[in-house]
């Protein structure tokens, strides 16, 4: 029992998703000495859906094995690769099935709203009816302790992360980029660097949409948020880390091959909100800025050039993305003078 207790007082000491579940493996291992224990997740829109291993831990290993968080959707195994997956979730019931001599168990993980993905754990012997109830109880805790870290992270009326996330997730970007060459050899050494990813920073910025509180009301004002918070959902990919950072403004951090392909995403949610008929409103759009992340930036820093971008939009036609590095490089607006990382605290 006292093994038991110190598990789930480590599993509750952490508030990064991160290392809960991987603590939640390691915890399900030492407790039943499996062959194996392992957490997937469904992520992706419907009937695309793929499997994220968040946590896979063997017998004899020393640590556990992960998706990276930005994986590309093409290289996760689709669902229906894994019925019994797909089973256990659908039942939101514990499954049991034999194979090879050995017993594969596979636990539902639900939230307050749904059911997103399973503990499986494989066995050379067959747990009891104790042992199951016990993964119960812990996951039981792990759904407790997650919807408490859902209430500190997420707005709640949209479900997005919260503006006070942004600051951790944002550092931990900036840990993945590497610094900036000197100037004189810049060009010269990235013809020989292999191609590297770019972390963008998009803030969107709903039109007039004091004008929609003041002709229909706050309730419909909340709808409008909402419907645009799914929205965004529909137009990036299941790992953009989406955020609402207050009132009509939305926030959203991603990672991608290209410069353009950020503004291809952005662009895609800029139609998806304009061609949207949104109950009772109409048309509504939005006008959204992006830059790069940089070496060296604080959150304030990167978030006041794509907020440039958004004022830019905002004072020509609305309705518009636009990409700070190529408004800077046409002459339409000034660069914005680089500062330190002691504006981190802003947010």
């Amino acid at each position: 029992m006292s093994q038991v207790v110190d598990h789930l007082a480590e599993l509750t000491g952490f508030r990064d998703r991160d290392v809960m579940d991987v603590t939640l493996v390691m915890a399900l291992r030492d407790l039943l000495e499996p062959e194996s224990a392992a957490i997937y997740r469904a992520v992706g829109e419907p009937g695309q859906e793929r499997w994220l291993t968040r946590a896979h831990l063997r017998a004899g290993d020393a640590v556990a094995t992960a998706d990276p968080l930005w994986a590309k959707p093409e290289t996760l195994p689709l669902v229906a690769t894994h019925p019994l997956r797909l089973e256990a979730m659908r039942t939101r019931s514990v499954t049991q099935v034999a194979q090879g001599g050995k017993w594969l168990y596979l636990f539902p993980i639900a939230t307050d709203r749904d059911v997103i993905g399973v503990i499986e754990i494989l066995s050379t012997r067959r747990l009891g009816t104790g042992a199951q109830r016990m993964v119960s109880s812990v996951l039981r805790i792990y759904h407790n302790f997650q919807g408490l870290l859902d209430y500190s992270e997420r707005d709640t009326l949209t479900g997005l992360l919260n503006r006070k996330t942004f600051d951790e997730s944002f550092l931990k970007v900036l840990s993945d980029i590497p610094a900036r060459p000197a100037a004189s050899h810049e060009a010269e050494d990235r013809r020989h660097e292999p191609a590297q990813q770019h972390y963008v920073i998009g803030v969107i910025d709903i039109d007039h949409f004091k004008t929609v509180n003041d002709r229909f009301g706050h309730l419909i004002g909340d709808e409008v948020l909402l419907l645009l918070s799914r929205l965004m959902r529909g137009s990036f990919r299941f790992h953009d880390m989406l955020y609402r950072f207050g009132g009509e403004e939305f926030v959203v951090l991603m990672r991608c091959d290209e410069e353009i392909h950020a503004g291809e995403a952005f662009e895609r949610l800029r139609l998806n909100t304009e061609r949207y008929v949104f109950p009772q409103v109409g048309c509504i759009t939005v006008s959204i800025g992006f830059t790069e992340v940089r070496s060296g930036d604080g959150p304030a820093t990167a978030f006041e050039r794509a907020d440039k971008a958004v004022y830019h939009a905002k004072g020509h036609g609305r309705n518009q993305v636009h990409n700070y590095a190529a408004l800077v490089a046409s002459g339409l607006i000034q660069e914005t003078v680089q500062h330190d990382n002691s504006d981190a605290e802003l947010f």
